[in-house]
């Protein structure tokens, strides 16, 4: 009897311990889900002031398949919020790969940032596969690609794809909400979105 009861507890326990996991699991993928949705779903349309290179995009956006680089939005509920410098990519933080964004407070810049000096939070530890896909919608039917390479456009959504060592998630889906770009080029404060 006491062997019996004593293999029922072990199991409830592990079955407890797994429910925990997911549960983080299911709160570490919310919790990353509505930041990126918020910062990288606001994407300004800031053009790099001076000569750009034949067949180079004129946006300060560039997106790979291992990361993505934009003007966005950052919400002041994470802190001092209005527009920066954004990175989004797989890095090695202490031995583990792990899903960080990196982050500066916008300048007038015909350039990002150096990403080693900035700013960095980690989203995901414990990351095994990581990929990014964009969508064209002025084709038909509308099509995905590994890398943004239209020099005339922004994307009309970003697809994440991510896996871990506790198992892959969701594939996210970001529709870009691109933002006009300011005028105002003295920097500083500023009310509203950008």
């Amino acid at each position: 009897l006491m062997l019996a009861m004593g293999s029922a507890l072990s199991t409830i326990a592990k079955t407890e311990e797994r429910i925990d996991q997911r549960l983080l699991r299911a709160d570490n993928y919310r919790v990353a889900a509505g930041f990126l949705r918020t910062s990288l779903g606001r994407v300004s349309a800031r053009k790099i002031s001076g000569v750009v290179k034949e067949g180079s995009t004129p946006y300060l956006f560039t997106g790979t398949e291992e990361a993505v680089q934009w003007i966005g939005i950052m919400p002041a509920r994470y802190g001092a919020g209005g527009r920066s410098f954004f990175r989004l990519a797989v890095e090695d933080q202490r031995g583990v790969a792990s899903l960080v964004i990196r982050y500066a407070p916008w300048v007038d810049a015909s350039e990002f940032p150096d990403w080693s000096q900035m700013q960095a939070h980690v989203l995901v530890a414990g990351v095994t596969s990581f990929a990014l896909a964009y969508e064209d919608a002025k084709n038909t039917p509308a099509e995905w690609t590994p890398a943004w390479l239209k020099a005339d456009r922004l994307p009309h959504r970003i697809r994440m794809t991510l896996q871990t060592v506790s198992g892959p998630w969701p594939d996210m889906v970001i529709p870009l909400r691109i933002l006009a770009p300011s005028e105002n080029r003295r920097g500083g404060f500023s009310l509203g979105p950008e």
